[in-house]
């Protein structure tokens, strides 16, 4: 995959690819989270965090996916990604398959392209100051651009603690390593959109990634 990071071009050959759940810093909002999914048939999760290991294809830079059925939705999560020693920020949105999530959240991750930025920042100078950064999500909604999500990274856990939990730096000694950190809750109740905008901000130095997504869905074939 290409991407910039400060105007310099790079190229990575993504080898693994992990999505991290339940990573609220907040455990009384996670386990009433886990409460109101467990309404819905949703499998209370064996651990917290927990990490999915999905196929790598999917995360992409395109400007529209497509997906079966009409009931999925984004969320913005950080993006880790690990090549060659260094360790680099950016933005992407862990697409869910809503119906496929009562049956088997695993699954559910699997089956939806992940789209991300093409832009990075490195980790490190951000390291100490990471709760500062801000994430926004937004979703076309009735002919409107309507906000979905906003938070800073303060509510999700230590970005370290997840790289830790996943392994992720040991699985990035054999080809590049990608990682979504989990994401923000939403503002009314979790749904589909035809479009998916999301921005990763810093105050500090008042800049922001975004990236911006649209959704097929593809018919249902019984």
């Amino acid at each position: 995959m290409h991407f910039t990071c400060n105007g310099t071009d790079l190229n990575f050959d993504i080898a693994h690819c992990t999505v991290a759940g339940w990573t609220g810093r907040d455990r009384t909002a996670i386990d009433h989270h886990i409460k109101e999914l467990a309404a819905l048939g949703v499998t209370p999760p064996s651990s917290v965090p927990l990490y999915y290991r999905v196929s790598p294809e999917l995360l992409t830079q395109q400007s529209e996916i497509q997906v079966v059925g009409d009931n999925t939705s984004g969320e913005v999560e950080p993006l880790l990604l690990c090549a060659g020693g260094q360790t680099y920020l950016g933005l992407a949105s862990d697409h869910t398959d809503r119906d496929l999530e009562a049956h088997s959240v695993a699954h559910s991750k699997q089956v939806c392209p992940k789209p991300c930025a093409g832009e990075l920042w490195e980790f490190a100078p951000l390291a100490a100051r990471l709760d500062e950064l801000q994430l926004r999500s937004w979703i076309q909604e009735n002919g409107e651009k309507t906000l979905y999500q906003e938070g800073s990274l303060a509510s999700i856990r230590p970005l370290d603690e997840l790289m830790d939990g996943a392994g992720f730096l040991e699985a990035a000694a054999d080809g590049a390593a990608a990682m979504l950190c989990g994401t923000l809750g939403v503002r009314g109740d979790v749904r589909p959109a035809g479009e998916f905008f999301m921005e990763l901000h810093d105050p500090v130095e008042n800049r922001s990634i975004r990236h911006s997504y649209r959704i097929k869905p593809l018919p249902v074939v019984a």
